[in-house]
């Protein structure tokens, strides 16, 4: 069983940067790929980036590429999400997700690396964190 619990979420103006975290129970921490994916009110949750396992691959999603950027510790089990040039629409609960064991074949694969870019596929979700942002 692993818990995850994300940080860092608030209140910010249009352009200004946030930084997600999300702590991880459990030994196995390194063996999982990471996601974060977020819901607006109204809407479906939806996709915003992934990293595999050893941290060497990432992944996001069109409305975040070049203005976020997913990293992860091992050694501490946290994943970050340095979020930068924030926009209203970014406004969303944001969760963190922890894929134990990848289907390769409901993601996406992208220069011969598979990501793990749907939500069926993660096994454990974190509470969500808030980040709103001003106009």
């Amino acid at each position: 069983q692993v818990q995850l619990v994300e940080s860092g979420g608030g209140l910010v103006q249009a352009g200004g940067s946030l930084r997600l975290s999300c702590a991880a129970s459990g030994r196995t921490f390194s063996s999982y790929a990471m996601g974060w994916f977020r819901q607006a009110p109204g809407k479906e949750r939806e996709f915003v980036s992934t990293i595999t396992w050893s941290g060497g691959n990432t992944y996001y999603a069109d409305s975040v590429k070049g203005r976020f950027t997913i990293s992860r510790d091992n050694a501490k089990n946290t994943v970050y999400l340095q979020m930068n040039s924030l926009k209203p629409e970014d406004t969303a609960v944001y969760y963190c997700a922890a894929d134990r064991t990848p289907t390769y074949y409901s993601g996406t694969y992208y220069s011969g690396t598979y990501y793990s870019t749907s939500a069926l596929e993660y096994d454990y979700w974190g509470q969500g964190t808030q980040v709103t942002v001003s106009s």
